[in-house]
């Protein structure tokens, strides 16, 4: 489990390709090996994967074709920043939402609007995930928990704060960049709980029913 709070920012230090598999490699700070241990799980651009080796400061962990297939971790080269959250601990702080680290979806950067003390990103919104994806609520972005702003057709956008920008790999995003998307489990099930009850009627009936004590065509 997760919470989307992005602990600091990593670059990849090596990659061992394979036959739809690949290894990363990365260098963790002091503050980031305490307790680690082979098995842990972490969550890199919000994908939760496990540690496989730890070598001094030296940490790799593995990635199937499926996981590389649907991040963009698939994407990513000896050099390329991630971000980086230890999984969550009991009576840790849940300062963002409650994350699974699988990732659904990629859905590339639109648009960016900067300022001095704002950033606004754009990024596409597909009719897959456009239930999900929902005014004021929240969404992982590259393991990022953030509150969409705005919501229009095809599109939605999230506000980053200087602090979001400096510890994450949005300060560094660009147009047509991809970005992994985790929505939020909660409003995953409501919605999907609500479409089930209007798309098949004897449902919705005993719903009804066990609700307001009528059949529901009252």
């Amino acid at each position: 489990m997760f919470t989307g709070i992005v602990q600091t920012r990593l670059t990849v230090a090596d990659i061992e390709h394979k036959k739809e598999f690949a290894s990363f490699i990365f260098d963790f700070p002091e503050a980031l090996m305490q307790g680690l241990e082979i098995g842990a799980s972490v969550a890199i651009n919000g994908t939760c994967l496990t540690v496989r080796t730890i070598s001094g400061s030296r940490v790799s962990f593995d990635a199937i074709a499926q996981t590389l297939k649907v991040t963009n971790l698939g994407a990513l080269t000896a050099g390329s920043v991630v971000n980086i959250e230890r999984a969550a601990r009991f009576g840790d702080e849940i300062g963002g939402h409650v994350l699974s680290g699988h990732v659904m979806q990629q859905v590339p950067v639109l648009e960016i609007i900067e300022t001095e003390n704002n950033m606004v990103v754009w990024m596409a919104r597909p009719e897959s995930l456009a239930p999900y994806l929902l005014d004021k609520g929240y969404v992982a972005l590259n393991g990022c928990s953030l509150t969409i702003a705005e919501v229009e057709e095809g599109r939605f956008s999230v506000h980053l704060i200087p602090e979001t920008r400096d510890v994450t790999t949005f300060g560094l995003v660009q147009q047509g960049d991809l970005i992994n998307v985790e929505v939020d489990p909660q409003t995953q099930a409501v919605v999907d709980t609500v479409q089930r009850l209007l798309s098949e009627p004897a449902l919705r009936q005993s719903f009804m029913k066990s609700v307001t004590g009528t059949s529901g065509n009252e």
